[in-house]
């Protein structure tokens, strides 16, 4: 789209989709922030990172694609992981498959933090989010936001893009 064009406007119904998602984002996540401070002392990126690696079946991620699943910068990721190792709750190693990368790997302190924060979490979610929506409500949610999330990720913000390679 040039200059000289103009998006065609929102109408009513895409408007109020758009202020209802960004309202109901913003509510939930203040709520959770507020949560995971309280119960792990986590931000929600921290938490994010732990319970990535808590899914992971050996506990471990490469930075990278840590980076591009939590959709955080680069340097961001590694300020936060830092903060992290120094809690003792993750440990960074280099990469078995390249010795550039950087393997990070949550620690049984990072579990049992994430055992401790996870009921809150949980209960959070079901009260502020999932309360006031029947099973199939959530059902086509899920299907709704998982396919805006995919198309989202074909053209990935600026942060999540692969690195160019350097000549």
């Amino acid at each position: 789209m040039t200059a000289d064009e103009s998006a065609p406007p929102l109408d009513p119904a895409e408007l109020g989709a758009y202020f209802a998602l960004i309202e109901v984002s913003s509510l939930l996540r203040h709520t959770v922030e507020q949560q995971l401070r309280d119960a792990g002392d986590l931000s929600y990126v921290q938490f994010q990172l732990l319970a990535t690696l808590g899914d992971a079946a050996d506990g471990s991620r490469r930075m990278t694609d840590l980076a591009d699943g939590v959709v955080y910068s680069r340097s961001g990721l590694t300020y936060q992981v830092g903060l992290l190792e120094q809690a003792g709750l993750v440990a960074r190693s280099q990469s078995a498959d390249d010795e550039r990368g950087v393997t990070v790997t949550i620690t049984d302190a990072g579990r049992d933090v994430l055992a401790r924060v996870f009921p809150g979490h949980v209960d959070v979610l079901r009260k502020l989010f999932l309360e006031p929506l029947s099973h199939d409500d959530v059902q086509g949610l899920a299907t709704v936001l998982t396919r805006v999330r995919d198309h989202m990720r074909t053209i990935p913000p600026r942060s999540a893009r692969p690195r160019r390679k350097q000549a």
